[in-house]
């Protein structure tokens, strides 16, 4: 059974369902993703196989880097090439100086945020008014690389849930003209699978197990009756880990056992399961 990370590079004019599909039906495993790109976008898609599916919610966590190209004086109803097109003439001499730090940012009406239980861009479609609410971003970096008339290249690193094509729209009169993901916390798209969209291909699509793609969260280890109490869903007590933050693996020599979230008590730390993978 595999369990684990395909690491894909998703070209333009696919979809990241598209991909998915792709590996499933490479693998004929059960498969998800941990974020997905607009179909004009290219770059990394983190493929979740088998057990790996039911960890989304901490790869999607992960910060991410992209490398984005934006035109000047010209908007873009979509934000993007996809859009409605309308010149405005208006070019900067030199890019504008990016935001940086913790920002509020509302998803643009057409994305794949919900509204009223459907996605937003179908109601955006159907010509419908909406609002959608502002949420909290982090832009850890938003670097000028380039700039040749029109158009300008920037490398963005970044929070989960950024919309990049919004934050070059929001630059003046400008659109995202080319998106690429180049990292997603601690993966890069030089390292994704060459084939892993290829029905043809010859040899197995690379699949990045269990252990080494939960590398990223700290880790305790266990033997013994705490490691078959893990992986029946129930609390281990690991003495005075103050230490620990956020979610870890806990793990015995085998591998991974669980994720979980660790809890100050009277005796210590305890580890709460938040996801069983084995038992």
């Amino acid at each position: 059974m595999l369990d684990g990370v395909v690491l894909v590079d998703k070209p333009a004019g696919i979809s990241s369902h598209d991909a998915v599909a792709a590996v499933r039906g490479r693998t004929g495993a059960r498969t998800g993703h941990a974020g997905t790109l607009d179909p004009f976008a290219t770059g990394l898609l983190l493929v979740l196989v088998g057990r790996a599916t039911r960890l989304a919610r901490f790869f999607v966590e992960l910060p991410k880097t992209y490398r984005a190209v934006a035109r000047f004086g010209a908007v873009s109803s979509t934000h993007d090439p996809e859009g409605e097109i309308r010149l405005t003439g208006r070019v900067p001499s030199s890019p504008p100086a990016p935001p940086t730090g913790r920002l509020r940012q509302r998803p643009p009406e057409f994305s794949a945020v919900k509204v009223g239980g459907e996605r937003a861009y179908r109601r955006a479609r159907r010509g419908e008014r909406f609002e959608l609410a502002e949420r909290e971003i982090v832009v850890h970096r938003f670097d000028v690389l380039w700039h040749r008339g029109e158009h300008a290249g920037f490398e963005i690193e970044c929070s989960s849930g950024t919309y990049v094509r919004s934050l070059i729209a929001g630059l003046g009169d400008a659109y995202c003209a080319e998106l690429r993901r180049t990292r997603i916390g601690p993966f890069s798209v030089e390292d994704a699978d060459p084939g892993a969209l290829e029905q043809r291909a010859e040899g197995p699509v690379q699949v990045l197990g269990l252990d080494r793609a939960l590398g990223f969260l700290e880790r305790v280890h266990v033997g013994g009756a705490l490691a078959r109490a893990a992986g029946h869903g129930r609390p281990v007590a690991v003495g005075d880990r103050s230490g620990l933050s956020g979610p870890v693996v806990v793990a015995d020599d085998a591998g991974p056992i669980a994720v979980s979230e660790p809890e100050s008590g009277p005796e210590g730390t305890l580890l709460r399961p938040l996801v069983v993978l084995r038992g």
